[in-house]
């Protein structure tokens, strides 16, 4: 019996597997765009793992690889992932992209460098812009471990 204005559950729909979730998993997904990266987002890992918050590090990039960023995103949740880190520098648009693929929450980091212009503007200006329905919080430039220590404010931990 069904109420009003509600179609019936069918027993296969009730039956059917849900996604699979790695509870022993990382919580978080530390991206970047380039290997060069690596040692400013380390400090995000470094904060995540004080706090003993599960993370992973991977690096992809949204120009060179689109569509293992989108692979990466669309399966963060049903991962485990409940927050995403993205660092990207010059045109930053790793963590839009990322979150143009997901519902996890994403926290972008600027990342200064030698090809940045203003000091690392062009990056904080490519996150902090994202178009309406794509949101990315941003954290100040090479400041990963606060979007680790926002990332942990986000899980609760």
């Amino acid at each position: 019996m069904s109420r009003q204005g509600t179609a019936p559950i069918r027993l296969a729909e009730a039956e059917a597997p849900l996604p699979q979730m790695d509870a022993d998993g990382p919580a978080v997904g530390i991206v970047m765009g380039s290997a060069s990266d690596m040692e400013a987002m380390e400090k995000a890992a470094k904060e995540l793992d004080s706090r003993g918050i599960a993370n992973e590090i991977q690096v992809m990039s949204a120009h060179r690889e689109p569509d293992v960023v989108a692979e990466y995103a669309k399966a963060a949740k049903s991962r485990g992932l409940r927050v995403i880190i993205a660092g990207a520098g010059i045109s930053a648009a790793l963590p839009g992209a990322v979150a143009a693929h997901t519902e996890v929450p994403v926290i972008g980091v600027p990342l200064s460098g030698r090809l940045t212009a203003a000091g690392g503007l062009d990056a904080i200006l490519s996150i902090v812009q994202m178009p309406p329905g794509v949101p990315v919080a941003c954290v100040g430039l090479d400041n990963a471990r606060n979007a680790a220590v926002l990332a942990a404010r986000i899980l609760g931990a």
